[in-house]
């Protein structure tokens, strides 16, 4: 009886640990997690974060060891994203501030794992509800918040940056902490909420409030960044349907033709960049980022090849970002562009490693979107270009909540379209 009982209870346990309902709620907890790391830091600082990361990511791993035998483990990670992981792990060796690096690196891989954890065990309908759900909360509280902050009490919530605008029209920060922060939040939002109506997932007046709540937190953050950044999107989504309409067989031509005009209209948008931002309204917030990457790039030359050593988000205390810091008059926590981010703190080798990752990503989203049947596959593609575009002028893509939706991206697209998975099958057969 008492030796029944033993096994009784891991079986129980490896049970719960890989069931349907719990890899659903991890997943939901895992994606919160990542979206709110500001206001988990203002609640309760980042002892607080670190130990609630750690823990999700230990149920995690638990969760991978009960379903085991149950996941296809052959080619499970893009070889672009073990690359370029690999490299920032490994400039722990001639980093200047080694600690800070190993923490930048444990800090980063747990964000990876939680995101290789969602791509294996939920599907990308499921995981577009998950995005979903946890966005719509977050959005609904933060509009509260600024409601109870600049319209009941009059008084701005300072430990958690909402400066109670929203009484004047704007802007307004939310949980996020700055207004482009939640203004990129708000466009991933707005891209899930609008693919889960074209897909049914949720029902019609569920999918409209919600988007409607997107919009409104969209105005009210009056960032002239991702205005240009959801013209860009909106865009893309417009091409992407058109393709998806094309016949098969014509296909290929149309992604060319799009691709070299995409390539001109980049050109373009460099060539009259000034008069870009000036339509946008957005000098004062451009000549802040002007200042701090001609200071970073004057930087860069100094350890150009393997980079200063990776931290991810930046510390305050040690140099060169003290310098930075000095030289500019304004504390950033990081570069406001994530391909300067990347190539000063990892060198050219890591920045042609992350072009490379998220380069693989989005062309495997793209042609899964374009080719397949569902408009689920349509996500992946939209929130990469979201990302991809705002990290023109933000770093968010290479931490937290954008690392986390960057790497299901391109875990997702290498299912798909993995040459490793297709020679397996080959070898099998």
């Amino acid at each position: 009886m008492a030796a029944t009982r033993r096994t009784l209870v891991p079986v129980a346990v490896t049970e719960f640990l890989g069931s349907a309902r719990f890899n659903s709620a991890l997943s939901l907890v895992a994606v919160g997690v990542g979206f709110s790391t500001h206001a988990i830091r203002a609640l309760i600082g980042w002892p607080g974060l670190i130990g609630a990361l750690g823990v999700v990511v230990v149920l995690a791993a638990l969760s991978f060891v009960a379903q085991r035998k149950l996941i296809e483990w052959h080619g499970l990670l893009p070889i672009s994203i073990l690359l370029f992981v690999g490299w920032c792990a490994v400039s722990i060796f001639w980093s200047t501030y080694q600690w800070a690096t190993l923490a930048g690196v444990i800090y980063q891989l747990s964000f990876a794992f939680l995101a290789v954890y969602i791509a294996l065990v939920r599907d990308a309908i499921q995981i577009v509800r998950v995005v979903g759900d946890v966005l719509r909360v977050l959005l609904t509280a933060s509009l509260a918040l600024e409601v109870l902050s600049g319209i009941l009490l009059d008084l701005p919530i300072r430990f958690l940056g909402i400066q109670g605008n929203i009484a004047l029209g704007g802007p307004i920060q939310g949980l996020f902490g700055s207004r482009n922060a939640l203004s990129i939040v708000a466009l991933i939002a707005f891209v899930t909420f609008l693919v889960e109506l074209r897909t049914r997932s949720v029902r019609a007046p569920l999918a409209a409030v919600s988007i409607s709540l997107a919009v409104l937190c969209l105005l009210f953050a009056h960032s002239p960044v991702i205005a240009a950044v959801a013209v860009v999107v909106g865009l893309a989504t417009l091409a992407l349907f058109g393709l998806r309409k094309v016949p098969a067989h014509q296909r290929p031509y149309y992604q060319w033709g799009l691709a070299v005009f995409t390539i001109a209209a980049l050109v373009s948008a460099y060539i009259y960049r000034t008069r870009v931002i000036d339509l946008l309204n957005a000098r004062a917030d451009f000549q802040v980022r002007y200042k701090l990457w001609i200071q970073i790039w004057e930087l860069i030359p100094v350890e150009q090849t393997v980079g200063w050593g990776w931290v991810g988000s930046w510390p305050t205390e040690l140099y060169p970002f003290t310098a930075i810091q000095a030289a500019t008059g304004v504390y950033h926590s990081d570069g406001l562009n994530a391909y300067l981010d990347v190539y000063l703190q990892v060198g050219i080798i890591g920045l042609l490693l992350f072009v490379a990752l998220v380069a693989l990503a989005f062309g495997r989203s793209w042609l899964l979107a374009s080719n397949k049947r569902s408009v689920v596959y349509a996500w992946a593609p939209l929130v990469l270009v979201a990302l991809l575009v705002t990290s023109v002028f933000e770093s968010s893509i290479l931490v937290e909540a954008g690392w986390l939706l960057l790497v299901i991206c391109g875990v997702k697209a290498s299912q798909g379209m993995s040459w490793r998975l297709r020679l397996a099958r080959h070898d099998q057969s």
